[in-house]
C-alpha cells in the first residue's frame, strides 16, 4: 500500500507513514474477484488539502497507484459567477466537480420546457452568492478555491 500523502510504499500493517506521518486508514474491497486495498488518510491529518500557507494555484493529490498528480485550483469569482448567471443549468456546478447536482439542476430545466427553471435558477443564484461569500472553500476533489 501507498501513503496517500507523500506516495512512499507502506508496510501494510502500519498506520502511519514513516516519511511525513501521516495518520492512514485501511480497508479491503473485494471487486470482480479481484482483491484491492483503499488507502484513506483521515480527515484531521490531510495535509494535501491544506494550501492555506502556500500561495499557488494548484494543489498536489496522489493516485491509487501513488504517484502525485497535480490538480489545478478553481477560481471562487468564475464558480460564483457561473451560479449567479448560469446555475440554471447547473454550470458552476460542472466546474466545481459536483456532476450529480449539475445533472439535477439541468434536468430540472431541460426535461420541464423550462417551467421549472425558475427553481433551479433561485438554487444556482443561491450556491453562486454563497460560493462567492466564502462559504463553500472547496471543489468537489477537495481543493480550495483560489480567490
Amino acid at each position: 500500500m501507498y501513503c496517500r500523502n507523500c506516495g512512499r510504499k507502506i508496510e501494510d500493517d502500519r498506520e502511519l507513514c514513516e516519511e511525513c506521518e501521516a495518520k492512514l486508514k485501511t480497508e479491503t474491497v473485494n471487486n470482480d474477484a479481484q482483491k484491492v486495498e483503499v488507502v484513506e488518510e483521515v480527515v484531521n491529518n490531510n495535509p494535501i488539502n491544506d494550501n492555506s500557507s502556500t500561495n499557488t494555484n494548484s494543489a498536489n493529490t496522489t493516485s491509487n497507484n501513488g504517484a502525485r498528480v497535480t490538480t489545478e485550483q478553481k477560481s471562487k469569482l468564475a464558480a460564483g459567477l457561473f451560479g449567479i448567471f448560469l446555475g440554471t443549468f447547473g454550470v458552476h456546478n460542472f466546474y466545481l466537480g459536483f456532476t450529480g447536482k449539475a445533472v439535477a439542476q439541468l434536468l430540472i430545466t431541460v426535461l420541464s420546457c423550462g417551467f421549472l427553471s425558475p427553481v433551479s435558477g433561485i438554487w444556482g443564484l443561491i450556491e453562486g452568492i454563497l460560493i462567492l461569500s466564502g462559504d463553500q472553500k472547496k471543489d468537489a476533489s477537495g481543493v480550495p478555491l483560489k480567490d
